[in-house]
């Protein structure tokens, strides 16, 4: 379309068709850019001010990590460190249920965005040299139609400078919903649900998996055993949001 025409063009259609805030659901101005107003974009706050040192949980009465993480546990752990670019609150959780379940695929570019501007304030992952995003159990796949944390990764890693591998990495089982399940349970739930397809792909490299939302972080756990068991040198995590 001729520039000349894009603005009025613009126009016409917000006019018919127009954007509300994904947040909090306000008319978004004709000309913006972003899928959130700018109350609702301040408001993606960063986990913290004092994380655990391995899970990213935020800490709340303070020390180095979280009871989970506490100790020689921190040791038996395979995916090494998890940080987030945002904490998941009405913003951001408005952003991930959008992409997850109402078929806004189109906001990874957005999102994948944002993680690329939080990256450099973590230096612990900046040794990573391949992101792999947590895949979904095909038949789940299908249904969606796309894997939320594919598309997070394919946005986020070129402007990292790092190569998305989107299929060294399978669901193997289709394991049951972790919502109602504790922290054990989750950890169970995803052991040996996850398998390398592509074993020369991932040998001695620092892996860096993407998801979108970590909670107790059973889901990257179960596919840094995976890795590690392919060769992986080191298994690290980034997530668009912490729970």
């Amino acid at each position: 379309m001729n520039t000349f025409w894009k603005a009025p063009f613009k126009l016409f259609l917000h006019f018919w068709f127009p954007r509300t805030c994904f947040g909090c659901g306000k008319d978004l101005a004709w000309r913006a850019e972003e899928p959130l107003c700018p109350a609702c974009a301040a408001a993606l706050a960063a986990p913290g001010p004092l994380v655990c040192k391995r899970c990213g949980a935020v800490l709340k009465s303070g020390g180095a990590h979280c009871y989970a993480c506490r100790g020689s546990k921190e040791r038996e752990y395979k995916c090494r460190v998890i940080r987030s670019a945002f904490v998941f609150n009405t913003s951001s959780r408005a952003l991930v249920h959008a992409l997850k379940y109402a078929r806004a695929d189109y906001l990874a570019g957005y999102m994948g965005g944002l993680m690329a501007e939080r990256f450099k304030k973590y230096p612990e992952l900046a040794d990573a040299e391949l992101v792999i995003p947590v895949p979904l159990y095909p038949k789940k796949n299908r249904r969606r139609g796309y894997n939320q944390s594919e598309l997070l990764a394919k946005a986020f890693g070129p402007k990292v400078g790092l190569t998305a591998d989107t299929v060294s990495l399978s669901r193997v089982r289709d394991t049951v919903s972790q919502t109602t399940l504790g922290r054990r349970g989750r950890l169970l739930n995803m052991a040996g649900a996850f398998s390398c397809n592509n074993r020369a792909a991932v040998k001695g490299k620092t892996i860096l998996l993407i998801d979108d939302v970590a909670t107790t972080g059973a889901t990257l756990e179960g596919c840094a055993e995976a890795l590690k068991r392919a060769g992986a040198k080191k298994v690290l995590a980034y997530t668009f949001a912490r729970e």
